[in-house]
């Protein structure tokens, strides 16, 4: 006896799926796209909340004096930092307009040091590199989170946005058609 022909599975209609499709990508990308709202809050308020990013410390100045090995020997002599030479620094952001460099070791700690003097004004833990790293992910695993996690969370949120979108407009749309029809259907 042959078998009985297979009907093709009903159709989604079109509501549906995109309701589907957001629920479940929601549920997905739940976790990630909290840690980036949450890590983005913190760093939209930085300059704003010392504990994230030391506060900035005017100079004297506003032509730099003091040379690069000026600079190694003021941070140097703070022995709390621990530098012993150009290997424990990562970075020096020279702001010339506030006569001061930011010289931020690979130990995340920050001195900022007077363009016009070399004196060390502040030393303070610089947290928002930390905040930064696990804003985009590289925190946790490197490049794989970054671009195997986050950035595919990032991308099924503009998928949420449009379906959720959708959802909003998809009922007044279906009302307005009715409202015009009706409208119509009375004027006839």
């Amino acid at each position: 006896m042959p078998a009985p022909p297979r009907t093709p599975p009903p159709r989604m209609r079109p509501e549906v799926l995109n309701r589907r499709v957001h629920y479940w990508v929601s549920i997905a990308v739940a976790l990630p796209l909290l840690v980036i709202a949450c890590s983005g809050v913190m760093l939209q308020v930085k300059k704003k909340v010392a504990w994230i990013q030391p506060t900035e410390h005017r100079g004297t100045g506003e032509q730099p004096v003091v040379g690069l090995e000026d600079i190694l020997a003021s941070v140097r002599a703070v022995p709390e930092l621990g530098v012993e030479g150009w290997q424990d620094i990562d970075r020096l952001d020279v702001r010339p307009g506030k006569g001061v460099v930011k010289v931020l070791l690979k130990s995340h700690w920050e001195a900022q040091v007077d363009l016009g003097t070399g004196r060390v004004l502040q030393t303070a833990y610089r947290r928002s590199d930390l905040i930064e790293q696990i804003h985009d992910g590289t925190f946790f695993a490197g490049d794989w989170t970054r671009f195997g996690l986050f950035l595919p969370a990032g991308l099924a949120l503009v998928l949420l946005l449009a379906s959720g979108i959708w959802m909003f407009w998809q009922p007044i749309a279906v009302q307005r058609k009715r409202a015009r029809a009706a409208a119509a259907a009375k004027g006839e």
